[in-house]
């Protein structure tokens, strides 16, 4: 590599793992399918359960009980508050990746979902970009549609006062015909068509799409009327069909049954399949719309000349989100009585910007499958995510690989790639956390066969939810009542579908991972809390 490379992160939210094409999807991805093909495709990468865990955990190389996101800022719970690593925005106890780089050169620019701090002092130009414009929370309508509040309206789904900011000033207004995934393209080619040419760049474009609300371009939802009307169980076994063809999934691999609290397909009205098969077509668009704005980016890389240097590295923030919200507590009693009074979620209106729909937790085990669950759970359904990293200047593009990966990982690896050592434990005057993740550098020079050996040890908490690995063994804990409520132990070598509770059968191997998970706890600062989620 005779100079230092380009960054371009890509992050979907709430994308499930065989959503996109070159995943075992049916949805139009071509400019995902192109760079994955191209590149090196990850099956055994691992996020947090949900998004803002995930994002701290990305722009710091540590866990985010470290970075402040020890829970989600919606979520935390009274026995938290005021607990260091539960400050519910990115703290000063590490040192963001865009500071690093800007600090060493880079001209750093991002577009997209922050849900890492509210306030102006917490919003990515605080935290090392140099041009921003970002969605603050962790959602919200698509295409800026705001109906009014009253005392009625559940909390959940207000609004912060300043929903958008570009660099250091909350925007206003939204321009006439916005839509977040366009607008979020659009920003990030204005920053890469007006940047500084001598310096090398690092954009950071985290989609807040396909999360709820589900809404999408009516002639691109059109495309797949009638694709969903067989339900969510055909999706998932043509899914599991396709990952086992393309070598992402091994062919006699037993999928985790669906748990789901709603309604089989065979069970609803003709009504209800509609409207839950068009809620599916509207998915199926907000990602075809998404993959349709990384093409512009692309595109322009390659007009540039810059697209072979640049390192490119797509994932989702977490599993395919599945909560049924009516159910969700946060969302309190009145949810459907709200949605009715200000929403139009009629058959024909779905996916419109006053309509307001999710898809519920059989769509996201299609998915997921064939993990078990979906976001907010350890299972692997909840934080197994789909990865590829496409950047010719290394080897092993072109390939797919099966070893573990975490989040964590993307920091290190980026820092090696430009050149740039992470300063350690001071930074500025200031303590600072080191990175628990480590480089693929020299695995993707390949250099070495593995990223993690077997004997790295990896935990994971959210929610009360706690899970550990070591190699192929993975202990995990799910409270009730959605869970056991004891620890559960698998082999994820011949388990991918976490079905097989081998805790009996192997109780020595089960108390070690216990004790791992333990200290795990206590080096990162977990304050557990009951789980407010049900499926």
């Amino acid at each position: 590599m005779s100079k230092r490379p380009n960054f371009l992160i890509i992050v979907a939210d709430d994308l499930g793992f065989s959503d996109i094409g070159a995943f075992g999807g049916e949805i139009a991805t071509p400019n995902l399918d192109a760079l994955a093909t191209a590149g090196l495709r990850l099956t055994d990468f691992h996020a947090a359960p949900t998004c803002s865990p995930t994002r701290s955990m990305l722009l710091t190389g540590t866990d985010h009980h470290i970075a402040g996101i020890g829970s989600m800022a919606e979520a935390i719970a009274p026995e938290q508050i005021g607990k260091p690593g539960y400050e519910g925005y990115l703290n000063e106890r590490v040192v963001a990746l865009p500071e690093l780089l800007r600090e060493a050169g880079y001209q750093t620019l991002m577009s997209g979902k922050w849900h890492l701090g509210l306030a102006a002092e917490q919003a990515p130009h605080a935290r090392g970009f140099e041009r921003s414009f970002s969605l603050l929370p962790g959602a919200a309508n698509h295409y800026g549609y705001e109906p009014p509040y009253d005392e009625t309206t559940p909390g959940i789904l207000k609004s912060t006062p300043a929903l958008y900011i570009e660099d250091d000033r909350f925007v206003e207004a939204l321009p006439e015909g916005f839509y977040s995934s366009d607008a979020f393209g659009d920003k990030l080619l204005q920053y890469l068509e007006q940047r500084d040419r001598h310096r090398p760049f690092f954009a950071y474009l985290p989609f807040s799409a396909p999360h709820w609300p589900l809404q999408a371009p009516a002639d691109v939802v059109a495309r797949y009327r009638g694709r969903y009307d067989a339900g969510p169980e055909a999706l998932r076994q043509e899914r599991l069909a396709r990952l086992k063809a393309l070598g992402l999934a091994d062919p006699q691999v037993e999928a985790h049954p669906v748990v789901a609290l709603s309604e089989e397909w065979e069970q609803l009205s003709e009504e209800q399949r509609a409207i839950s098969a068009r809620s599916m077509e509207v998915y199926a668009a907000m990602v075809e719309r998404m993959d349709w704005n990384i093409g512009r980016v692309i595109d322009h890389l390659r007009q540039q000349g810059d697209l072979d240097d640049t390192f490119i590295l797509f994932m989702s923030d977490n599993g395919a989100e599945g909560a049924l919200l009516e159910a969700f507590p946060k969302f309190g009693p009145k949810l459907k009585s709200f949605l009715d009074q200000h929403y139009d979620n009629s058959l024909a209106n779905i996916g419109r910007a006053n309509s307001y729909v999710w898809y519920g937790p059989r769509w996201a085990q299609a998915a997921t499958a064939p993990s078990r669950l979906y976001k907010a759970f350890t299972t692997e359904g909840g934080i197994r995510v789909p990865a590829l990293v496409r950047y010719p200047q290394v080897a092993r593009q072109g390939t797919i690989s099966h070893g573990f990966g975490t989040v964590m990982d993307i920091t290190p690896t980026i820092l090696d790639l430009a050149g740039v050592p992470h300063p350690g434990k001071r930074w500025r005057g200031r303590d600072v956390a080191v990175p628990r993740g480590k480089s693929w550098l020299s695995y993707l020079l390949g250099e070495t066969e593995h990223v993690h050996d077997e004997g790295t040890v990896t935990g994971w908490e959210l929610f009360g939810m706690r899970a550990i690995r070591q190699g192929h063994w993975k202990a995990v804990y799910i409270p009730a009542p959605v869970g056991p409520e004891t620890w559960q132990l698998y082999d994820l070598s011949k388990d991918r579908g976490e079905i097989q509770d081998l805790a009996s059968n192997h109780p020595q191997k089960l108390a070690e991972l216990i004790e791992h998970w333990q200290t795990y706890a206590e080096e990162n600062g977990v304050v557990l809390s009951p789980s407010p989620f049900r499926v």
